[in-house]
This record gives C-alpha cells, sequence and structure tokens, in this order.
C-alpha cells in the first residue's frame, strides 16, 4: 500500500490500538505548538458506592441489561430483560371514533378551538402497558467487608470495552469485581476475585416485586427464578408506597419470564445451597457468576398463554451453552463483538491553553460540576461515546426497541411507564444511530414499525376511516397504535408512525442499502402515505389540512380566550407530512416506482400543502393561526422539525424560514429538560451557529441530586445518565447526535466540514469514523479552529459536494479506495483501503 499521510498513518495506529487492547487505550492529541496533550480514558468514575440508582452502573447487550450499584458489603445488580412487560395483545381501535372525529372538525371548522378540544377527549384511548424489572441478584459479603478501607474503593465504566468494575481492599487484601454482558453469548458475567487464596466468601439470592418463585439446583450450582408479569397494568395514579405485589393477578394470563444464575468457583472453593433459596461460596481464591433471563413473549401478536416458549428452559440451556467457555473466552468474545462497532468513531478535543488541566483523578459526577468552570473538552467526549455505548448496549438486532429508559429499570411503575413515546423521545434515541456509525442498533426500530404498521392498519380504517397505517403518542411492546390516555394535547397526535417513517429513508441516505429500501423502508412509507393522503382534507383555504391537529403536548389561548390544543394544519403535521411525502417521492426514483398511483397522488398533494407560516413577532408559527401563547418557554420545539431532523428549511435554500426559526429558539429560551436541550443544541448546530448550539451543550453538564432532582430542568445524574428529570435516557442519544451534527452535516448531495465548531472551546481536534449520507465515514483534522485535512471513504460510487467556511468543492468518490483532501479541499492523494 502506498504510503499515507501523517493524518491517516495517526487513525490507523489509533484503529490497531483499539482493535488489540483489552482495556483502554492511552490517546493524544498534538496540538497547534506540538505539545502532547493527554486525554483521560473513557471511563466513568464513582468515589463511592451507589447511593441511588441514578448512581448506579449500567451494562447491557441489547436484549439483557443490568444496573451495579457497587457495594462493599452487599452488591445488587437490578436486571432487566427487555420483554419483561405488563398486558396482552390488545384491539387498539374505537368503533365510537367517526362520530366524534366528524364532530371534533365540525367545532375545528367553527373555529370553536376549546370546545373541539373538549370533545376530542372522546377520541383517546387507554393507556400504553408498563416496561417492569425481572428482579434483583443480591451478593452478601461476610461482615469483615464492613472494614473496608474507603480510600482503596474504586468503581468504574470502561467504554472501550464496556466492563464495569468494583475494587477495594479490606486489611491486606484486595477484593474486585468485574461485570459484562455479553452480546453473542446472551449471559451476564460477573467475576469476583481476591488477592489472597481463600478469601473469597458471600451469598448469593433472587428476589423481584414481581409474582416469583426461586429455588435452588445445588448439583448445578445455580438458583432459578420464574415468575410472571400482571395481563393488566396497575392503575395509572396507583402510589407507589402501596404494595404493589400484594395486589392479585392471574399467574398465567400475563407474561411468563425466568432468569438462572450459575456460579463457578476456583479449586478449594464450594459452593452448597442455603434454605433452596441461597448459594453459598466459601473460601475460593475467584468465582465467576453467569446470569440469563428470558420470557415466553413470542412477538406482539401472540397472547401469552398460547405461546409454546418455555422461559426456563431457554434460561438452563443458554446457560449450559456457555459451559465450554472459561471466563478468558467469555470476555474475548464480548469484547469482540461490542468493539467491532464502538470502536469505528474516535473522537479527540483540546481546549484552549487556559483549558489543558486533566481530571485524571477525579470522579465523573466531580467533572460534571467543574465543567462550566473548566469546559473540559474530554467530557464532551466522553459523553458523545457514553450515548454510543448506551444504544449498543440497549438496541441490537433481533432485539426490542430501546425504550424511554434504554432497557434500564428499577421500578415496577417506571416514569411515563418506560413506554416508548413516539413525539419526539423514542426518534431521540436513534438520532445518532447513523452519523454515529452504528446502523445496526437502528434495526428494532424498523422491526417495531412493521408491528406497528399490523396494528396501526386496523386504528387507521375503524377509528379515521382511512387506509394505510397510523400510529399515536405512545405505544408499548404490544405495538399499541391507538391514542393515549386522556387529554388532546398529548393523545390526540396521529402522527407518531409517519415520524418514524422518515427514519427508514434517512437508513438509506446513510447506508445506500437498495434491498433495505425496496423490502422494509418503502411498505412501511406506502402504508403511512396511504394514511396521510387520506387524513388530509381540503380545507376553506384551499390547502390540504390536517384536521384535527395538535401540537404536541402544547396549549394555546383560543381566539375566545380560553385554552385549547386542537386546531388544524399544526405546523409539525405538515413539517412531517412534508417529509414523508419527499421521502416516498425520492424512494420511488431509487426504486424505479415513479409511474405508481400512490406517487402520482403525492406529488398532486404536494401542491397543495400549506406554507410553513412566519408569525408577527419574526418567529416560526407553530399553530395554523398566530395564537396566544400561554407557556413561551414550552419544552417542546415542535414547529422546528423542519430544520432538524427535517429537512425542509435550510440555512441556504430558505434563508427567511431559517432566520425565524433563530427567532424561536431565541423566544423559547435554553431552559428545558435533558431531551429538549439536547434538540436545542442540534437545531443550532444545523443553522450553523457554533456559539449557541455549544451553550446548549453546557446545559447539560449540570449535576442533578437525585433527591432534589424537581428543583432540576436536564442535567446528568453522577451515572452521566441525562435527566428530565427523571431520568430519561433521549438525551443521552440526542447529545451524541447533536455533537456529531455540530462536526459534520450532510445531504446526498452535499457534505459540510465542521459546520458549527466552538472554535474557542474546541480549537484542535480530529474525528475519525463519522458517517454522512451516501454511505460515506467521514474523517477530519484541525487545528487553532482551521481544517487542516480530511478523509473521505465510502461502499458505493459517490458524487458529492464538500462544503467548508463558504468555499465548495465537488469530487467523486469510488469504492474500496481512501480519499484524502487538503484544508483547500483539494484531493492530494488516493488509497486503496
Amino acid at each position: 500500500m502506498a504510503e499515507k499521510s501523517s493524518f491517516f498513518v495517526h487513525f490507523s495506529f489509533l484503529l490497531l490500538l483499539l482493535l488489540t487492547c483489552a482495556h483502554g487505550v492511552r490517546r493524544t492529541l498534538m496540538d497547534g505548538g506540538g505539545q502532547d496533550l493527554s486525554t483521560p480514558p473513557l471511563k466513568l468514575t464513582f468515589a463511592g458506592p451507589s447511593r441511588n440508582w441514578t448512581d448506579a452502573i449500567p451494562i447491557g447487550n441489547g436484549r439483557l441489561g443490568a444496573t451495579i450499584w457497587g457495594g462493599v458489603s452487599s452488591e445488587t445488580l437490578n436486571i432487566n430483560e427487555d420483554t419483561i412487560w405488563t398486558g396482552v395483545p390488545a384491539d387498539y381501535t374505537n368503533p365510537n371514533a367517526p362520530e366524534a372525529l366528524a364532530e371534533v372538525r365540525r367545532l375545528v371548522d367553527d373555529r370553536n378551538y376549546a370546545e373541539a378540544t373538549t370533545e376530542a377527549v372522546k377520541l383517546s384511548g387507554h393507556a400504553s402497558d408498563v416496561y417492569q424489572l425481572v428482579g434483583d441478584l443480591n451478593l452478601e459479603f461476610d461482615s469483615s467487608h464492613r472494614k473496608y478501607t474507603q480510600d482503596s474503593y474504586r468503581r468504574e465504566l470502561d467504554l472501550e470495552t464496556a466492563v464495569a468494575k468494583v475494587s477495594y481492599s479490606v486489611g491486606a487484601v484486595e477484593f474486585s469485581r468485574e461485570f459484562f454482558a455479553s452480546n453473542p453469548d446472551q449471559v451476564i458475567v460477573v467475576k469476583i476475585y481476591a488477592s489472597k487464596p481463600g478469601s473469597l466468601s458471600f451469598k448469593a439470592s433472587f428476589d423481584s416485586e414481581l409474582h416469583h418463585h426461586s429455588e435452588t439446583n445445588p448439583k448445578a450450582n445455580q438458583i432459578l427464578m420464574w415468575g410472571s408479569c400482571r395481563p393488566k397494568r396497575l392503575p395509572v395514579n396507583m402510589k407507589k408506597s402501596i404494595n404493589a405485589t400484594n395486589i392479585a393477578y392471574d399467574d398465567h394470563k400475563g407474561l411468563q419470564f425466568a432468569s438462572v444464575l450459575e456460579v463457578r468457583v476456583s479449586n478449594g472453593g464450594s459452593v452448597s445451597s442455603l434454605g433452596g433459596k441461597k448459594l453459598s461460596v466459601e473460601k475460593a481464591d475467584w468465582a465467576v457468576l453467569l446470569l440469563t433471563a428470558s420470557s415466553n413473549f413470542d412477538g406482539p401478536f401472540t397472547m401469552p398463554a398460547d405461546s409454546k416458549r418455555d422461559p426456563a428452559k431457554e434460561c438452563v440451556n443458554r446457560i449450559s451453552s456457555v459451559q465450554k467457555y472459561s471466563y478468558s473466552d467469555l470476555y474475548a468474545r464480548h469484547l469482540s463483538d461490542y468493539q467491532k462497532l464502538f470502536n469505528r468513531v474516535s473522537l479527540q478535543l483540546s481546549g484552549s491553553s487556559a483549558n489543558k488541566a486533566v481530571h485524571q483523578a477525579a470522579s465523573t459526577a466531580e467533572r460534571v460540576r467543574s465543567f462550566k468552570n473548566d469546559h473540559d473538552p474530554s467530557l464532551v467526549e466522553l459523553l458523545f461515546q457514553y450515548g454510543r455505548y448506551l444504544l449498543i448496549s440497549s438496541s441490537r438486532p433481533g432485539t426490542q426497541v430501546a425504550n424511554l429508559q434504554g432497557i434500564w429499570n428499577r421500578d415496577i411503575q417506571p416514569p411515563w411507564d418506560g413506554a416508548p413515546h413516539l413525539n419526539i423521545n423514542l426518534q431521540m434515541n436513534y438520532w445518532h444511530s447513523l452519523p454515529a456509525n452504528i446502523h445496526e442498533c437502528q434495526e428494532p426500530l424498523f422491526d417495531y414499525m412493521s408491528a406497528l404498521a399490523v396494528n396501526g392498519r386496523k386504528t387507521a380504517q375503524v377509528n379515521y376511516g382511512a387506509s394505510g397505517w397510523v400510529a399515536h403518542q405512545v405505544s408499548d411492546i404490544w405495538a399499541k397504535t391507538s391514542p393515549d390516555r386522556g387529554e388532546a394535547v398529548w393523545a390526540l397526535w396521529p402522527m407518531g408512525g409517519a415520524w418514524l417513517c422518515t427514519h427508514a429513508w434517512e437508513h438509506y441516505t446513510y447506508t445506500m442499502d437498495k434491498e433495505f429500501l425496496n423490502k422494509k423502508a418503502y411498505p412501511l412509507l406506502e402504508g403511512c402515505t396511504s394514511f396521510l393522503l387520506d387524513w388530509l382534507i381540503k380545507g376553506k383555504d384551499g390547502f390540504l389540512q390536517t384536521n384535527p391537529s395538535t401540537s404536541p403536548e402544547h396549549m394555546f389561548t383560543a381566539p375566545n380566550g380560553k385554552p385549547a390544543s386542537v386546531s388544524y394544519s399544526s405546523t409539525m403535521d405538515i413539517a412531517i407530512v412534508k417529509e414523508v411525502f419527499s421521502n416516498i417521492v425520492s424512494a420511488s426514483e431509487v426504486l424505479g416506482k415513479t409511474n405508481d398511483t400512490l406517487i402520482g397522488k403525492v406529488i398532486a398533494a404536494q401542491a397543495k400543502l400549506p406554507p410553513t407560516r412566519i408569525s408577527k413577532d419574526g418567529s416560526i408559527m407553530e399553530w395554523v393561526e398566530d395564537f396566544e401563547d400561554p407557556e413561551v418557554h414550552h419544552r417542546h420545539v415542535s414547529h422546528l422539525f423542519g430544520l432538524f431532523p427535517g429537512h425542509t428549511i435550510t440555512v441556504e435554500k430558505s434563508p427567511e424560514l431559517a432566520k425565524a426559526v433563530e427567532a424561536t429558539l431565541k423566544k423559547r429560551g435554553e431552559e428545558g429538560p435533558g431531551w429538549s436541550t439536547t434538540w436545542k443544541a442540534a437545531l443550532w448546530a444545523r443553522l450553523h451557529n457554533s456559539e449557541l448550539a455549544y451553550r446548549m451543550v453546557t446545559h447539560i453538564f449540570d449535576l442533578v441530586d437525585p433527591l432534589n432532582e424537581r428543583n432540576y430542568e436536564g442535567g446528568l445524574y453522577s451515572n452521566m445518565f441525562t435527566a428530565h428529570p427523571p431520568f430519561q435516557i433521549d438525551a443521552n442519544f440526542g447529545f451524541a447526535a447533536a455533537v456529531a451534527e455540530m462536526l459534520v452535516q450532510s445531504t446526498t448531495k452535499d457534505l459540510h466540514l465542521l459546520p458549527a465548531l466552538p472554535v474557542d472551546k474546541w480549537p484542535n481536534g480530529n474525528v475519525k469514523g463519522l458517517r454522512a449520507r451516501g454511505s460515506v465515514t467521514v474523517s477530519i483534522k484541525w487545528t487553532e479552529g482551521n481544517l487542516v485535512e480530511f478523509g473521505l471513504w465510502s461502499e458505493q460510487i459517490v458524487s458529492t459536494r464538500i462544503v467548508y467556511k463558504g468555499i465548495s468543492a465537488d469530487t467523486k468518490l469510488l469504492p474500496g479506495k481512501i480519499f484524502t483532501f487538503d484544508k483547500d479541499l483539494k484531493c492530494v492523494r488516493t488509497e486503496n483501503l
């Protein structure tokens, strides 16, 4: 291979280190003066055991998850499996909806918006089902561990290996624990060991808030727990203080689950059963614990009682299947699988000369607390990579979608049921999967959409007399597509499925996978488009309109002074319709379907959609009329969808609207929950405003006290889970997407480099492996705020226009080759991969 530039030598060397080191690598970056700037390893570190759940360390393999508390005399792992939910398949239709719909539309036509809002409650459905937890694995160590040396305590999560560790000393003996969740072997693995032979003794047991039984199998050194979920959720407003385990439910109608723990010990150690419920380990050098869990969930359309799956048998078989592997084997298999995804992207940022402090000894919580003073760029790197780690750990091919908490949960009544919310949260979970180069992690979303399309076709037909399929604001594992319970302001929003469909087209633009487009994306788009065409009705002004329509979760003041949420053609509705119509037309061109009748209808409808309007104060109108907004600082920025994640508003092609978006963001303000903050960061980045994009980044770095979380808006817990509050994982993912957007933006025709780089905060840096539309992989190096060089490669033949600071250059990429460009956008070298 020809000699590479120093830039790619650096990247190749870094990649080699990442692939071959079993633990973290030391990463360095040369600043403008040639000084070696060390950055901390990609680790979350903790000063002591967890006091709250949001101090605990999350691990996962997509299907199985655990949060590790890191206690000394006792250790707790909250165990999750992504199919542990209340409920059974249900009927998501309302035969009374058409009559109510007609009345709501009449009231809207008469501009009686408050009355329409009241009437629209008749269109509401029932609450979603609830994500549950398997239970807890409890480890009890002997009383001597209470005398541990506090200064010796260490707890960390290494993002480069996806391994959590706990260590401490009791006298002269050091005790260590290692935890990881293996995707290839579908087990959670724990190794506990002591520096002095024969020093390790502990007891292991299961517990669960769900109806369950457990017993030991002494011959196999195993504990088996089995139980069942409620076939009907607990009442929505039931207080958590009520002991839900005392509420009766049918053991056999809800989902059945099981979990198995097996314990291996060193020679000289022993394992015995205590009371038929616990395993006792005595005088071992080390112990390895293997844990798995499963349910009889057999898809969203199969009643649990009809399922042929036996979760207990599956768990036993899974444990048996890894008997041939040593701990080292299991770790190597886990590491190889995980790093194939994680190592695709590296990011190094250096601050100015005044911000070179390296926080090697500080805990992550201390670093978050000091961020607004030191603006430590390595903490931005850490949170960006943490977002990638969490999606790899909570969403893999064949699993369920990452829900409102990923897969991590400790409650039978988690906030907002832990359910996928389709009016921003589920979508944000997957925003970064494409630019951050982990597109495989998005596959569960499309499987989920296929299930929604089945139920959503029935909902569309019965509720609205429409063809195609529809989904509303909240769903669950049973692919609920009917409206949520309660008020129209949140429940009446039939655009959830349509928004999701834009992800299918985006997946194609990043991967250029024509088979995926033809077999998966296009059928979903077809069904969604059919619904939208039927849902649109001709208004008095000649435009097609959505009626009824809401702007998610936001009220307005009607002309008669009354509060209302229902009108017609909210800005977000029309922006999503425009995006879906544009997507399916583009997809039809790729697949040779432009002559299809459906496409003809779409093109005719596109010309009749209303424009995005600007209000009298210069901001984007959120509703069809310039209503009074009683809450100008509302958390949602739904009416800005057209800019991001949509593409109907751009700085280049619609500067007036882009200016109105800027006015809207300033009007909305900077405060808000975590997901709102990261959405605003991405919006400012799309506007190429590096200063305000970075300002929103800083808002995330606010350390939240979980005991007083109501006093916060957004922020991070000590384990870097993002806060609404309470915890919602969407902002973890949204943050990674926003940072990627600050560094690279693209269409299928254009590639913008460093469009929103905060040069005063990140003057020097490099990024490797981000993805752009057109199946292009991008690596960039910059110094003192200026582009130095960059590399592009693709698996496809790609023609694109490269843009940087107002200058542009056209280029053509060929598959299997690396193209290296200089600061003037000139290709200086082409090499074979």
